[in-house]
C-alpha cells in the first residue's frame, strides 16, 4: 500500500486465457507434481500466472489487493499468501481432472452476449428449459451463459447482442459441475491455509477476504457459482484502486476493463509493465 491507501490490484485470469511460459519455482513445483505426463490445461494458465506474479514481485511491484476470475482464484490465494504453491498446483490439477470428467458426463458448453443487457439474460435464462444460467458477468455490456447446447441455443435466440461461443471444454459455473464438486470440497478441506497477508476479492460476490477460511469458502463455492466479475471491478475502484496489473497471457481481464469506461484507472498486462 503507497501512501497508506489501496492503490494497486494485480488479477487473475481463469479459463479462456491461453497457458503462458513458466520458469523458475513455478515450473519446478508443476514438474515434481506431474513429472513426464505433460500438463494440464488449467495447470498451465495457474503456473504461467504464478511465474508473472513472481516475475512482478522481482522487479518491485508488489499488489495491494488481488482477485481472480474462475480458476484464477487459485493464482490470486497464492498472491494473497494464503495457498502454498505445492497446495496450489496440486489443487489445480484435481479441479483440471474433475471439470474434464464432468464435461464428459455432463456435455455442455458456454456462450458470450456481447451488448446484451444483463437482466434479460438472467429472466431468459430462468425462463428456458433445459439446464443453463447466466455464469459470468463479465463487464456491463459481457454476460456469458453456460450450460446444455440445446438450452443455450433457446436462450441467445431470446436475447440482444452478439453471440459468440467461447472455446472452453464444458459448462462451467453450471449445474453440469455439480460431479466435481464434491471431490473438490474433500480436497480443499484437507489443504492449510495461511491467513492472507493482503486482501483478495472473492470473484462470486465482490467481498473482501481477509481470513483464511473466506479464502476457503470462495475456492470451494465457486466452481457453481457465477463469476461477479463486475462486483469484483467495481469493489476494486471504491476500495480506491487506480492501476490493475493483469497477470496472464492475452490480457483478456485488461480488455474486459474498458467496457467500464473509467479514465481514471489504468489496466496493463504484466508483459507490459515488466516490458
Amino acid at each position: 500500500m503507497r501512501g497508506g491507501g489501496i492503490e494497486r490490484a494485480f488479477v487473475f485470469p481463469g479459463q479462456g486465457t491461453v497457458g503462458g511460459e513458466i520458469t523458475g519455482a513455478a515450473r519446478d513445483a508443476v514438474l515434481d507434481y506431474v513429472g513426464d505426463t505433460g500438463v494440464p490445461y488449467q495447470l498451465s494458465v495457474f503456473a504461467g500466472s504464478v511465474d508473472l506474479l513472481y516475475r512482478l514481485r522481482e522487479a518491485g511491484i508488489e499488489p495491494d489487493v488481488v482477485a481472480g476470475h474462475s480458476l484464477g482464484e487459485y493464482a490470486a490465494a497464492h498472491a494473497a499468501g494464503s495457498l502454498g504453491l505445492a497446495d496450489g498446483v496440486r489443487l489445480v490439477a484435481e479441479r483440471d481432472r474433475l471439470m474434464n470428467e464432468a464435461s464428459r458426463e455432463n456435455p455442455g458448453g458456454m456462450v458470450a452476449l456481447i451488448g446484451a443487457d444483463p437482466d434479460s439474460v438472467v429472466r431468459a435464462a430462468e425462463e428456458a428449459s433445459g439446464i443453463v444460467v447466466a455464469a459470468n458477468f463479465n463487464t456491463p455490456r459481457q454476460t456469458v451463459v453456460s450450460g446444455q447446447m440445446d438450452a443455450l441455443e433457446r436462450v441467445t435466440e431470446r436475447v440482444r447482442g452478439r453471440k459468440v461461443p467461447l472455446e472452453v471444454s464444458g459448462a462451467f459455473h453450471s449445474p453440469l459441475m455439480e460431479g466435481a464438486t464434491g471431490e473438490m470440497d474433500e480436497l480443499l478441506r484437507g489443504v492449510e491455509l495461511e491467513e492472507p497477508e493482503i486482501p483478495m476479492v472473492g470473484a462470486t460476490d465482490g467481498v473482501v477476504l481477509a481470513t483464511a477460511d473466506g479464502v476457503r469458502e470462495a475456492l470451494r463455492k465457486q466452481m457453481l457459482s457465477p463469476v461477479r466479475w463486475v462486483d469484483v471491478v467495481e469493489r476494486l475502484l471504491a476500495l480506491g484502486v487506480r492501476e490493475i496489473f493483469e497477470a496472464g497471457e492475452d490480457g483478456t481481464l485488461t480488455r474486459m476493463l474498458r467496457d467500464f469506461k473509467r479514465r481514471d484507472v489504468e489496466g496493463r498486462t504484466a508483459r507490459e509493465v515488466l516490458s
